[in-house]
């Protein structure tokens, strides 16, 4: 239960820990965070994979520590095992190179850095023996490239009234709400708002005896149901679009929702999701939406899945990208996928805005709200 009340990976600050071999990444990981996270030995290539921990460092706040493999290992599983190293860069807000006094300035550590600034990730340099404390102080004292963005803070007033359609089916886990919504329902309160929240069925009755709301907000599942009960001059939007204009690229996004018109038999669309969950027997990753999009598109489609921090290397295998909202992902990890996909000239395109399409409901790029047809 504790894992409930601790905050999303996806909220915190990702600091990760690289190096050569032996260098004394894991003994500093674990003197950062006074736990053994990671296993210490004289061998080198002990740490094999990367490995986090949550944890907090004052004044930055909530931070997820991640200690990775040497990026001088050899060999065919060697190099796995940096090709996974540096996917952690795709994620991390502050990276810390850690140096042994005989491995300072070496070529990995040059091609590091080149790796880091093309990403505009900023790099603090550690010499075994240094000040952990001061280390510390170092890191909470960066200004990250990538502050946080508000999902909906910036949309409302004090005193404002949002309904939030939360639907309770086979897919909602037991006892609780999913993380976007409960996240959205948060900001709401945090900013003096009060949250209506309620099922599709309800919505109707909710919105009439309410005297009047700011905006209503939907899991994107719903959005054909709930799009009728909704007044035309009341603004309308999904979890899902809101994390994608706070953490990806609304812009973007849209244009991937134009390009979903355009897909043609046999075509391959990759749907991505950043956290790993049991599937259901309606998911809707991986049964809902593969069968909304072909009947979008009228025509038979192939799917490739990832999820959790999976990603694929080539991409232009691809006719389509649909990421996920992203609520367990950093906004970095969100836009280096954004990017990789425009480098490879895929269309990417979110959840909500890819299920609006879907039910001929348009995201705007410059609001986050949608627009519905007259017949809805």
């Amino acid at each position: 239960m504790a894992e409930l009340n601790e905050t999303p990976s996806g909220n915190r600050t990702h600091i990760a820990f690289f190096g050569l071999r032996n260098a004394g990444k894991s003994t500093l990981v674990n003197a950062l965070t006074g736990q053994e996270i990671a296993i210490v030995s004289d061998v080198a290539g002990t740490t094999t994979d990367p490995v986090s921990k949550a944890m907090e460092i004052l004044p930055l706040g909530p931070c997820l520590i991640t200690d990775t493999a040497g990026l001088d290992d050899e060999g065919p599983l060697g190099e796995e095992r940096v090709r996974r190293s540096l996917e952690v860069l795709e994620k991390t807000d502050v990276a810390v190179w850690v140096a042994s006094d005989g491995d300072a300035g070496s070529a990995e550590e040059m091609r590091f850095d080149a790796a880091c600034r093309a990403r505009n990730v900023p790099v603090l340099k550690y010499r075994r023996g240094d000040s952990v404390e001061g280390l510390k102080a170092k890191i909470a004292g960066v200004k990250l490239a990538e502050a946080p963005r508000p999902l909906v803070a910036d949309l409302v007033a004090p005193g404002d009234v949002v309904a939030c359609v939360c639907p309770i089916d086979e897919s909602a886990p037991k006892g609780r709400l999913i993380l976007p919504q409960q996240q959205v329902v948060r900001e709401l309160l945090d900013a003096g708002c009060a949250a209506l929240v309620c099922q599709p069925a309800q919505l109707k009755a909710v919105l009439d005896r309410s005297g009047g709301v700011r905006f209503v907000v939907t899991d994107s599942q719903a959005f054909g149901e709930v799009a009728r009960a909704v007044p035309p001059d009341v603004p309308l939007t999904s979890f899902s679009i809101v994390f994608a204009r706070a953490k990806g690229d609304l812009a973007a996004y849209c244009a991937g929702a134009e390009a979903m018109k355009r897909l043609k038999d046999g075509d391959l669309v990759l749907i991505a999701e950043g956290c790993t969950h049991h599937r259901q027997c309606n998911d809707i990753g991986t049964v809902k939406l593969p069968k909304w999009l072909q009947a979008h598109a009228g025509c038979s489609l192939r799917f490739e899945f990832a999820s959790g921090n999976s990603f694929p290397d080539d991409l232009s295998r691809f006719a389509l990208v649909v990421q996920c909202g992203g609520c367990m992902l950093t906004r970095r990890a969100v836009q280096a996928r954004i990017s990789r996909c425009r480098e490879a000239g895929v269309p990417i395109v979110n959840y909500g805005i890819a299920i609006a399409a879907c039910h001929g409901i348009h995201a705007s790029p410059d609001t986050c709200m949608v627009v519905r047809q007259p017949s809805l």
